[in-house]
Order: structure tokens, then sequence, then C-alpha cells
């Protein structure tokens, strides 16, 4: 299955909240359901549509394919402590989403194509794998061939006047971030209940 390329509003008016690795927009103008039938369409409400939809929000906001974000959870069910808990700590640590919460990116899609075309290095090395798990102390920075290009320094000035949360540092004169902390449940950018999330692959893993 590939990767979804279609109309991210649409996605996040399914969810019913604005997944901001997702879009950038700013609200939803419409708050129902896609369709020509949306907004009279009434589904009953059940357990699992809602353990459903939580996970729904987390894959499609780090842009994770279904088999890829399971063996998150899974991972995040071997390790101890609150499986939501760590599987929200593995997720805002990978690298598309770093870049894109120090603000080089407006999207998490768009974080991953500068980390595919070689744009950034962690800890002074390319590193072109989306995915990579970033830990505290590490350095996050643009790649020293990347700086002059018109769009990295576009990218660079937006980054000035984004707001980062508590668990990154910036440097813009170096265009580089460090992770200074482990990112926590309280540091994602949406509402979500991921025991929800937990619950749903009870069975599965």
């Amino acid at each position: 299955m590939a990767r979804f390329r279609g109309p991210r509003l649409k996605k996040c008016r399914q969810v019913g909240v604005v997944l901001p690795g997702l879009t950038n927009a700013g609200s939803l103008k419409r708050a129902n359901p896609p369709g020509q039938h949306g907004a009279r369409r009434k589904s009953k409400s059940s357990d699992f549509k809602e353990r459903q939809t939580e996970k729904q929000k987390l894959r499609l906001h780090f842009g994770v394919l279904e088999k890829q974000f399971r063996r998150y959870v899974t991972e995040a069910s071997r390790r101890k402590g609150p499986t939501g808990r760590i599987l929200i700590t593995l997720l805002e640590s990978r690298l598309d989403n770093i870049v894109w919460r120090l603000g080089l990116a407006e999207t998490i899609p768009g974080a991953r194509q500068l980390v595919v075309h070689g744009h950034i290095t962690v800890n002074d090395v390319r590193t072109d794998r989306p995915s990579f798990h970033v830990k505290p102390g590490v350095v996050v920075a643009i790649h020293e061939k990347s700086k002059a290009k018109p769009f990295i320094q576009a990218k660079l000035e937006h980054a000035n006047s984004r707001v980062r949360p508590g668990f990154l540092e910036f440097d813009p004169a170096k265009a580089a971030g460090k992770l200074v902390v482990q990112p926590e449940r309280e540091d994602l950018p949406f509402e979500c209940d991921p025991q929800k999330i937990v619950e749903f692959y009870s069975q599965q893993i």
C-alpha cells in the first residue's frame, strides 16, 4: 500500500481534528465528515470506532503506514512503562518529525522530503532515513552544502519565527537543533487518547 497522497483536509475531517503534521491549515472549515451527505450522515458511536479514530489520528499525523505503526505499538509494549506514552515518545522522536518540529518544514511530509533528499545531517552525518530514531543530545542540522540553496534559506527564515516545543533547542546561526529531552505525551500538538490505541491493538500484538 502506498503512502496517502490525496486531499489532506479530507482525512482531517474523517477524524474530526486538524492534524498539524499533515496540513498547515489552521482549522476545519467544515467539521462534518467528507462526502455529499457528510453533514447529514450520523453514524452510531462504538468503542471500536473511537479506538480506530484515535489510532488514525496518530498514524495520519506522523505519516506512518499501518504495518509500520503496528511495529511501533509492539515495540512500545515491550518497554517498561505506560505503552501509550512510550508509543508517542517513539513517534515524536522520528527524524522527520524532529525536522518539522524545528520549523524546517511546514508539514511532516515536507520534512520527510528534506530528509530523503539528503539535506539533513544527524551529528554531522548525512541521514536519509525519515524513521531514524533521534535520542537526547543528538544534533539535527541542515547539510552544509544545502544551506546556500534558495528554498533552504526560505525554510530557515520561516524557522526563526516558529514556536518550538520545550524538548528542542534551535540555533538559527548554525541551522541546527538538538533534542534536549525525550518528548512526552503532553508534547503532542493535538488531543489524542493513546490508551484507546493500545486497546485497539491489544488482541493483535
